[in-house]
């Protein structure tokens, strides 16, 4: 059981556990995180799930991020940079939604324009973008339409006609991990996913109209295309049925496998292979095909949301771009401070800072747009990575605000008619296609999201830039 005394504070929102505070750490573990939050994180797992993952083999920096909770072998909010030659790579690092992110899209409109076609909107979006736990949508992939989406992603989405060339701009990796091999990914993955593009799916995921509330950096919000009053609209989703099943098969393959490499692992969540491994590599190609699915499930869902606007506003308002898109389950192959890493990122979004080769052009004065959504009726933020991060966090902020309520205990102890009754108050307009799914994420089962930025921003690992407030929701 980890306690307060075991704790180095390094600031007034940032501790570490030593790398000796327990045998076979390779390296510390660092928290970002406040005073009030950090009495929750004690009482639960996620701590000690830091501790393990400091001790995989490689480990060269392990980190949590303020919207810390407890999760499946690496807590949620986790960072581990692990050595490429020599570590190893966890499904447990990425977790079951691989390459669930979020992308933003930005509009000329304001909220006055929007007002009166707000509700009629909302629900064009719900029926042209399904939601729903296994629920599928109308865009049916045949076997050779989805190898080509796994190894190809947004670039095989948009010659098939859903967004434009400038769109992959936009997108991490361009939407297209080119280290993905679709042979890696097993028939039952496939067949999960092949009527799942365009569609949200369950859980935390959603689509949700934004008005821009409030700008803090206005040089970088003229570069981001944003001002006050903006209509943007934030898209967070995922792999699907496909990657949960691509991480299922792997989990099981590198646990069974995993004394023929002569590991010993701490959790047995945490199943490794060595990344140069047969088994590491093919996770790793099946990982990116699985990311490849999620960002094309993003272009997807951009396309239909598109099409939503021209339907209720007409040909003139139908002009929404791509802000970013960024995943925050996923590991990437990335080079710092003079080595190559896998690093792990789950629950944890990527903040390049100015000048960073992996970002857009338009961004590189400035850092790589960092979307961190909120909780339906709570602001969401958007941000700007920064040097310090790159220095000191591996290029890695937060994701969220975190869960402090599980969605059982959301369930019982929130009632659904003061909820509705609540967002209808704040002025958002919900289509939910469940009162199950909607309690589970009420803004009540969430920390406090602006705590969670103010600690992302006192480090100096992101740069608050504008902040919205929800105006309309759309979820499964």
């Amino acid at each position: 059981m980890i306690v307060k005394e075991n704790l180095k504070r390094l600031g007034p929102f940032c501790f570490e556990l030593p790398a000796d505070f327990k045998p076979g750490m390779n390296c510390a573990a660092r928290i970002y995180i406040d005073q009030d939050s950090l009495d929750s994180v004690l009482s639960e797992k996620s701590l000690e799930q830091l501790v393990n993952v400091a001790s995989l083999p490689g480990a060269a920096y392990v980190a949590a991020m303020p919207d810390l909770h407890q999760g499946y072998g690496f807590p949620i909010g986790g960072v581990a940079a692990i050595l490429a030659d020599s570590g190893v790579i966890s499904p447990g690092g990425v977790g079951y939604d691989i390459n669930c992110g979020v992308r933003v899209l930005y509009s000329s409109l304001t909220k006055n324009e929007l007002q009166d076609k707000l509700d009629t909107l909302a629900t064009q979006i719900q029926r042209d973008v399904p939601g729903g736990m296994g629920r599928g949508g109308s865009d049916i992939l045949n076997e050779l339409e989805m190898t080509e989406v796994l190894n190809r992603g947004v670039e095989w989405a948009i010659e098939s006609g859903f967004g434009v060339a400038e769109d992959a701009e936009y997108i991490e990796e361009r939407g297209s991990y080119h280290h993905a091999d679709a042979a890696c990914v097993s028939a039952e993955a496939r067949k999960r996913g092949h009527d799942q593009l365009g569609t949200i799916g369950s859980g935390n995921h959603f689509v949700e109209l934004q008005c821009v509330d409030r700008i803090f950096d206005q040089e970088i919000a003229q570069i981001f295309g944003l001002f006050e009053e903006q209509i943007i609209i934030m898209i967070h989703t995922g792999s699907r049925g496909l990657g949960h099943q691509v991480c299922t098969d792997y989990v099981k393959t590198l646990r069974d496998n995993q004394s023929k490499y002569g590991l010993t692992i701490s959790d047995r969540e945490l199943s490794s292979a060595p990344f140069q491994s047969e088994d590491g590599q093919r996770y790793f190609k099946a990982m990116a095909a699985a990311a490849n699915f999620a960002w094309a499930n993003r272009q997807v869902i951009t396309f239909h949301i598109r099409n939503a606007f021209k339907r209720v506003l007409g040909e003139d308002c139908s002009d929404l771009k791509i802000l970013y898109d960024v995943g925050h389950n996923i590991a990437k192959l990335e080079y710092h401070q003079g080595q190559n890493y896998i690093v792990h990122r789950k629950g944890a979004t990527r903040a390049f800072g100015p000048g960073s080769n992996e970002i857009p052009q338009r961004y590189k004065s400035c850092g790589q747009p960092v979307l961190i959504p909120g909780s339906m009726g709570t602001f969401s933020y958007i941000l700007a990575g920064t040097s310090q991060a790159m220095n000191e966090t591996f290029g890695s902020s937060c994701h969220g605000a975190g869960r402090r309520m599980s969605r059982t205990k959301a369930k019982k102890s929130i009632d659904y008619n003061k909820l509705r009754k609540k967002l209808e108050d704040y002025g958002v307009v919900v289509r939910a296609g469940s009162a199950k799914g909607l309690l589970e994420e009420a803004p009540e089962a969430y920390k406090d999201i602006n705590l969670v930025i103010e600690t992302v921003a006192r480090n100096g690992i992101a740069r608050p830039v504008a902040r919205a407030r929800p105006i309309a929701v759309i979820k499964g």
